[in-house]
């Protein structure tokens, strides 16, 4: 069985962490890659669709701080003190929870 401490404050980070936006005043920044690290990013850039270098390394350093903020509230939900156990009641009781919010905010309900 799981076991989740701070459920509050740990929900809320993650729905902060879900709900990130990435809008951001930009600056410039050189940074000097040996010839085999810039076609490799170059590569990537065409292969997946990016439209410039600049992009790629911006989605790169985005996903790194996610990464990051993540590991960082796993990690603080694994130090906390356990709470209730984490069973089928508990998710039945989550999923109440989410249909009254998304009713009482007129968005659609999530499926069981």
């Amino acid at each position: 069985m799981l076991h989740f401490g701070l459920e509050t404050t740990w929900n809320t980070e993650l729905a902060k962490f879900c709900q990130r936006t990435h809008t951001y005043a930009m600056s410039t920044m050189n940074i000097s890659l040996p010839d085999a690290l810039k076609a490799f990013v170059d590569e990537q850039v065409s292969q997946r669709g990016y439209g410039t270098s600049s992009e790629y390394v911006r989605e790169l350093i985005r996903k790194d701080q996610d990464r990051l903020q993540l590991r960082a509230l796993l990690l603080a939900g694994a130090a906390s003190n356990p709470t209730a156990p984490v069973d089928t009641s508990y998710f039945d009781g989550l999923r109440d929870r989410v249909r009254k919010a998304a009713k009482s905010s007129g968005k659609p309900a999530i499926k069981a």
